[in-house]
C-alpha cells in the first residue's frame, strides 16, 4: 500500500477542530508564486496547480522509467497547500482578495533530492510540452504554529482563524506572520466536488512565546 502522509502524520494533516500548538519540520515543497485573487477566471492561482501536479506524477512515476530515484517508495502524492499574505498587512484582508500574493505548494517526499526535481521540470516539461519555468524547489522550515481543522466556505475562515488566536493568546503565544511566515493552508478537500459547508481545511499560523 502507497505510503499516505495524512495518514502517517496526522498531527500536520489532521488536527481536531479545536485550536492546537505544533512544531512543524522543515520540508521541501514543489512551489508556485504568483498574486491575485485565486477565484477570479483565469486566475494566476489555478494556473499553477496543474503545474504542481504535472511534477508530482512525475517524480510518482519515476519508478517506472529510467531515471531511478535513491531511496524511492511508492507514495500518495500528499495535498494541495497554500502560502498566502498581502504586503503591508499583519494576517489576511478576506475582503481585498485581489491583493493576495501566494505560494501554492505540495510536499515532497525527503528522498526528493534537488538533482531529481531538477530532473522532473525536464522530464514534464518534454513530455507534457508546457512551460515549467515558474516552478521551484522550496525548502520552508515553519516551527511553532497554532492550527485547527477549518469546516466550511473559505469565506468564513475568520471565524476559526478568531478562535485560533484567542486559543494562542491564552496558551501565552504571540502571532508572528511575517515576511517570511505566512498564513498556511492546506486543502484536504476538493472545491470542485465538495460542497462547501464540508471542505476541509488546515489553518496554520506561525506564532512565538510570549512567556
Amino acid at each position: 500500500m502507497a505510503f499516505d502522509f495524512k495518514k502517517e502524520y496526522k498531527e500536520f494533516y489532521m488536527p481536531g477542530n479545536k485550536p492546537s500548538i505544533v512544531t512543524v519540520p522543515r520540508m521541501n515543497y514543489i512551489a508556485v508564486r504568483g498574486k491575485g485573487d485565486p477565484n477570479a477566471e483565469d486566475s494566476e492561482y489555478k494556473a499553477t496547480i496543474g503545474l504542481l501536479y504535472g511534477i508530482a506524477f512525475t517524480i510518482k512515476m519515476s519508478k517506472k522509467g529510467n531515471h531511478q530515484i535513491e531511496g524511492y517508495f511508492d507514495c500518495v502524492v500528499p495535498p494541495l497547500e497554500g502560502f498566502w499574505w498581502q504586503d503591508g498587512v499583519k494576517g489576511i484582508d478576506y475582503a481585498h482578495k485581489e491583493n493576495f500574493r501566494f505560494i501554492s505548494v505540495i510536499r515532497l517526499p525527503d528522498f526528493v533530492t534537488k538533482t531529481d526535481f531538477d530532473w522532473a521540470i525536464e522530464e514534464a516539461t518534454r513530455k507534457k510540452k508546457a512551460d515549467f519555468s515558474k516552478v521551484e524547489f522550496l525548502t520552508y522550515d515553519e516551527g511553532l504554529c497554532v492550527q485547527c481543522m477549518h469546516i466550511g466556505s473559505y469565506d468564513d475562515e475568520p471565524k476559526t482563524v478568531e478562535m485560533m488566536h484567542q486559543y494562542m493568546t491564552e496558551q501565552g503565544y504571540a502571532l508572528d506572520i511575517s515576511e517570511k511566515r505566512f498564513h498556511h493552508e492546506i486543502y484536504l478537500s476538493d472545491a470542485r466536488k465538495v460542497a462547501q459547508e464540508k471542505l476541509r481545511t488546515v489553518i496554520r499560523h506561525p506564532i512565538r512565546g510570549d512567556r
